[in-house]
């Protein structure tokens, strides 16, 4: 089966199309759309929980190749995200004021959503599974195409809690690697894949640069065996292999040349080896050579 995706509101994530929205988007009827992004994001979060239920101390203390971030730190990192994604939906003044004073340096993301100080792993366990079951009732009742306000530009609701999935997955791969642990693909990768695709342009901007104007064809095998593709049919450039190693490869957890990805023409080759789904300043190579992947 072939499945073709161009866009948030394309068979990715299904169009919008006939649902029922009151003024300010909130849903009226059953909203099909950001229903199954919070079950996907759910699944992802049981996912890496599994991993993470029954680590001792010692573990959780383990040091991940983040340098300076352990098993811990990350899960912090992670419900830090989730409590400001709560926050900006429920009193988006109220986050805006903590982005503000963050930006003027006045708080530390610690200090302006209560994150401050080493807890024990357990404490964290809890302090997590807490974080994200407010972050999804939030989302739930929002229509897709609400805004919310994050640390950049404001975002969709879909796109805001897709991009938490693609979070809690890449951070995930950190710990699993670290524990010798796996967590087995899944085709909820397509939300990270088509995060991976739709940043293409970012990937060149946070690098001072302009993407070229030459589309690039995508297509990827998805864990299920479905194809996946994003891009003109008669594109020249092209970028071909797992749903899995592009999802890795986006999120900097492994080298273009280290996975079975296969550029076609020297536009695709340049976006593979820039690659960069999340925000923040461009980040160098290291992260995928100390073996995150």
């Amino acid at each position: 089966m072939v499945s073709t995706t161009t866009g948030e509101g394309s068979a990715a994530f299904r169009t919008f199309g006939g649902l029922r929205e009151h003024r300010g988007g909130r849903r009226l009827g059953q909203n099909h759309a950001m229903q199954q992004i919070c079950d996907d994001l759910a699944a992802e979060h049981a996912a890496l929980d599994a991993v993470v239920a029954d680590l001792t101390e010692d573990q959780w203390r383990t040091p991940t190749p983040a340098e300076g971030w352990d098993v811990a730190d990350t899960i912090v990192h992670i419900l830090q995200a989730d409590l400001a994604a709560h926050l900006a939906v429920v009193d988006p003044d109220a986050f805006e004021a903590s982005k503000q004073a963050m930006l003027d340096g006045r708080r530390s993301l610690q200090d302006a959503f209560g994150t401050r100080g080493r807890r024990q792993g357990a404490e964290v366990l809890e302090w997590w599974r807490e974080s994200r079951t407010k972050m999804l009732e939030a989302f739930r009742p929002l229509g897709p195409k609400e805004r919310i306000p994050w640390f950049g530009p404001s975002m969709s609701a879909l796109s805001f809690a897709t991009a938490r999935l693609m979070e809690t997955w890449a951070h995930g791969q950190d710990i699993a690697t670290t524990l010798g642990a796996k967590i087995e693909a899944t085709d909820r990768l397509r939300h990270v894949c088509h995060i991976g695709v739709t940043t293409r342009g970012w990937s060149y901007a946070n690098r001072g640069l302009h993407a070229p104007e030459e589309p690039v064809r995508v297509e990827l095998r998805s864990p299920s065996g479905e194809l996946w593709v994003w891009g003109p049919e008669d594109a020249a450039a092209r970028i071909t292999g797992s749903a899995l190693d592009f999802c890795l490869v986006a999120t900097q957890r492994r080298l273009a040349e280290d996975s079975d990805l296969a550029c076609e023409g020297e536009v695709a080759s340049d976006w593979l080896n820039r690659a960069q789904a999340f925000a923040g300043p461009p980040t160098s190579t290291d992260r995928a050579r100390a073996g995150l992947s």
